[in-house]
């Protein structure tokens, strides 16, 4: 196979997978955007404001969410390239349990502080300090459905079962939407009536997910008896510096609302909060990115596949970045509509205030995929470096430091300009990273992410086929015995390695081409590692696991599926998995 179709491969599973992602993305941004629409429509700026104030807030709790969302499928998808199923499920069973526990932890918190009047932290408005503690009481009823459905939408793609994730965000939309009609526009009951919507909005999207695993189609249960804490740490050390961003943002959220409260006034807050919360709508794209991109990452170094790993990161910057580019430029040109949906008279100072953060803010989002996708590959690969300096200064130094830096002058439009600032430091270093580490400029993708030599295995130990048609297929066999052969391998292992390949590779053709209208290819590869010959085949087509057909035979054909009962004789290294869409079988003779 050669680099551009496994290309063509990873590119076209990304776009596949990248609707169900954005939707799961866009789920954890309707709080901030419904909220703040009723709000301004129906309660009042103070009401604004309040929702602008928990915003660091709900950043720290999506941070901790993150934390073991990403620990927990960034060490599943290793533990997937490595076939070990029973670790699998301890992490997934782990990663539930752990976030149950925080929750609990996060509801405590919340309920005594919005009680108790323990608020004044926050604002020393008296008004908007009211409406802030009966929005943290009713958050607190969907803090434990955020844990758990964050989790449960991470690994029901890793299920290839997303389009649940789908479903659930629709209902978290309707559910939202509907409630907070009536709690807030009917019922009048404010700041409380917009946290609770969202909160048993979160309840709805997590019960459509949870579902699955008690079915007896997934191969994962929520939660396993035998549960082995010691990966805890391991899902912590894993979750933290990915998670470390959403921290620093906490308190970049909170040196901002303070800066612009004591240079703009509420106006500010509100103002910041109307075109940020709206933006989350486009936010969920990058985001998106992100995701499908870390889970295909994890799964890659799990592999040591590193064609796959670097082509995700390409296709970040030859599709990725010039499609959120495009969207960024539409969100400009809409400025003065979208505010609309917020303020509707031109001469409030409010107003101008939200139209240039329209115009300003979208400048960062494609940046901010570079990023983005650095930072998840560093968490990945243990670059734990690269991790913290891109989340501090992304986090906290260039958006707070540069605000703090020419608020005095600039105003409202300081915190703007700052973010679109961030993105061009952040990128710049990414593209030093690579220079420091290695002391040279990066001549190609492999250099720019400091793969190391030692990973995976030498171009001259694996061969990569790429079968299209049915002709294709009649010339795997004598490929993969020549390169076995000239590699050492004994004629016995490298004709049955042969046989085998061309049999799936035939039936994957016959069987799974066929299914539908789409372009279809099956990627092959042969990897020769110290003593042992990997195989590895990887095709789109419907799920098809050869152990069930193993022990068919058919009388009047005696070769038939021979191939796939040789192998399953000559090796108990036999594994197939359904990874996001692929079906992909591995065996090591």
């Amino acid at each position: 196979m050669n680099s551009r179709s496994n290309m063509k491969l990873t590119s076209r599973l990304l776009f596949r997978l990248l609707p169900m992602q954005i939707f799961l993305a866009l789920t954890g941004s309707i709080n901030a955007i419904v909220s703040g629409l009723f709000a301004t429509n129906f309660v009042g700026t103070d009401a604004m404001t309040a929702v602008g104030l928990y915003g660091p807030i709900n950043m720290f709790v999506y941070a901790i969410s993150t934390m073991l969302v990403g620990g927990a499928t960034i060490l599943c998808g290793k533990y997937m390239g490595r076939d070990e199923d029973d670790k699998v499920q301890n992490v997934f069973s782990l990663g539930n349990l752990l976030g149950v526990c925080i929750a609990a932890f996060f509801i405590t918190i919340f309920l005594i502080a919005g009680f108790f009047d323990l608020t004044g932290v926050m604002t020393g408005d008296a008004a908007v300090r009211a409406l802030f503690n009966r929005y943290i009481i009713g958050q607190a009823v969907g803090i434990l459905p955020i844990f758990l459905g964050n989790q449960l939408a991470a690994f029901l793609s890793i299920e290839n079962k997303a389009s649940r994730t789908t479903v659930a965000s629709f209902v978290f939309l309707a559910v939202n939407v509907s409630l907070n009609f009536l709690f807030v526009a009917k019922l009048h009951m404010e700041a409380f009536g917009l946290a609770l919507a969202a909160s048993i909005g979160a309840w709805a999207f997590f019960l459509v997910q949870v579902v699955y695993f008690f079915s007896p189609q997934s191969e994962l249960r929520l939660f396993s008896r035998n549960v082995r804490w010691d990966e805890t740490l391991q899902i912590v050390k894993i979750g933290i510096p990915g998670a470390a961003s959403y921290g620093y943002q906490t308190l970049r959220g909170l040196i901002v609302n303070e800066l612009l409260l004591v240079y703009v006034g509420n106006e500010g807050v509100s103002a910041f909060t109307a075109s940020d919360s709206l933006l989350r709508l486009a936010w969920a794209v990058p985001g998106g990115m992100m995701a499908v991109s870390r889970m295909l990452i994890s799964i890659s170094i799990g592999e040591e596949d590193k064609q796959t790993l670097t082509d995700v990161m390409r296709n970040m910057f030859r599709r990725f970045l010039p499609l959120m580019s495009a969207i960024s430029l539409a969100i400009i040109l809409s400025s003065k509509f979208l505010t609309m949906m917020y303020y509707r008279d031109p001469s409030d100072p409010v107003y101008m205030m939200t139209v240039w953060g329209f115009r300003i803010l979208p400048l960062c989002m494609p940046l901010s995929i570079i990023c983005m996708h650095f930072t998840v590959y560093a968490q990945a690969s243990g670059k734990q470096i690269l991790v913290h300096l891109l989340s501090v200064f992304d986090g906290v130094i260039s958006v707070a430091g540069f605000t703090a830096l020419l608020i005095p002058r600039m105003g409202m439009n300081s915190v703007y300009i700052a973010n679109v600032l961030n993105g061009v430091v952040t990128t710049v270093i990414v593209g030093l990273y690579p220079i420091i580490k290695t002391g040279k400029i990066p001549r190609n993708m492999e250099e720019l992410m400091v793969i190391p030599e030692g990973f995976g295995v030498s171009e001259d130990q694996r061969m990569d086929i790429t079968v299209r048609s049915i002709e294709d297929v009649v010339s795997v066999a004598k490929e993969v015995q020549d390169f076995c052969s000239g590699r050492g391998i004994d004629r016995k292992r490298s004709y049955y390695a042969g046989l085998f390949l061309e049999e799936m590779a035939g039936n994957v053709v016959m069987h799974g081409f066929s299914k539908d209208s789409r372009d279809h290819s099956v990627d092959i590869r042969v990897v020769r590692k110290d003593e042992d010959v990997i195989l590895r085949i990887k095709d789109d087509c419907v799920p098809f696991d050869p152990a069930e057909r193993r022990n068919m035979t058919d009388p009047e054909d005696i070769t038939k599926n021979i191939g796939i009962r040789m192998i399953y004789k000559l090796t108990d290294r036999t594994e197939y998995k359904n990874m996001l869409g692929l079906n992909v079988l591995t065996v090591r003779i």
